[in-house]
């Protein structure tokens, strides 16, 4: 178990609040963003790229500890304990893509998309719910990281909500945008009602959590040649590359004082 001080649970209460409200203005970027927001999709993929591969792929690392130590207290798949972390993030990868693939298929081929629908929703409620639910993790673990995760974050939703909005137009704008909403809202109230939060649970969520990221920013954020700004898509990466980087460096120089003054 691991215990969230309050500081930490009132910072991602106010990520949560920071991605609620890119929900709720989505519809409004939409109308207003310029060549049907071909600069912001290209710099939303930057930004989600580079976030992914500096920062959420090198931290499932840190995830697999308590899943790779529960294996072996248990002599349970011990010979996996290196990569269980990666098969939970390999199978939130398939669950989403097959829902994905499942609801375009249906669509094209004009069935009704009802149970579509609201499967495919349920699945990014979850999506929703796992984020902010993991959020003062995020916080306590690294305030730099919690920033940079949900800026990316908010971005990303610019493009899913665009998404939905395309495939099920009518059903989203009534109310499958405000289900999203509610699901990041009970991910941070759920966090706080069921604190200390359980750290194996958390350690799957996050793996899970981090194969849907993956595919969602691989399907959505990385736009096709036509639509796409290399400029602005370049412009996203290295801002946060630099961003990442430079926190990398500095945490560096800290833990190299601390160890010049232990010794001295």
């Amino acid at each position: 178990m691991l215990w969230i001080s309050a500081a930490h649970l009132w910072v991602a209460f106010a990520a949560t609040l920071f991605l609620v409200m890119f929900h709720l203005a989505s519809p409004w970027f939409a109308r207003h963003l310029p060549e049907h927001g071909r600069a912001l999709s290209s710099f939303a993929g930057g930004v989600a790229v580079a976030y992914v591969f500096l920062q959420m792929l090198p931290g499932l690392v840190e995830y697999n500890k308590p899943i790779g130590q529960y294996l072996l207290d248990n002599q349970w798949l011990t010979p996996f304990t290196e990569l269980m972390i990666y098969i939970v993030a390999l199978f939130g990868f398939f669950i989403y893509y097959g829902f994905e693939l499942w609801a375009e298929r249906y669509r094209d081929k004009a069935h009704t998309d009802s149970p579509i629908y609201g499967l495919h929703l349920a699945m990014f409620c979850l999506y929703n719910f796992l984020i902010t639910y993991t959020m003062s993790l995020r916080a306590q673990s690294s305030m730099m990281a919690t920033v940079l995760f949900t800026f990316a974050m908010a971005l990303h939703f610019l493009l899913t909500d665009r998404k939905f909005s395309r495939l099920y137009h009518a059903r989203f704008d009534h109310l499958g945008r405000f289900l999203l909403v509610c699901a990041l809202l009970a991910g941070w109230v759920y966090s706080v009602l069921f604190d200390p939060v359980n750290v194996l649970i958390a350690a799957f969520m996050t793996a899970f959590l981090a194969g849907s990221v993956l595919l969602n920013v691989f399907r959505e954020e990385l736009p096709v040649s036509g639509l796409a700004s290399y400029g602005w898509f370049s412009c996203g990466a290295l801002l946060v590359t630099v961003i990442l980087l430079l926190q990398t460096w500095v945490l560096a120089l800290h833990v190299q004082a601390k160890d010049v003054l232990l010794f001295s």
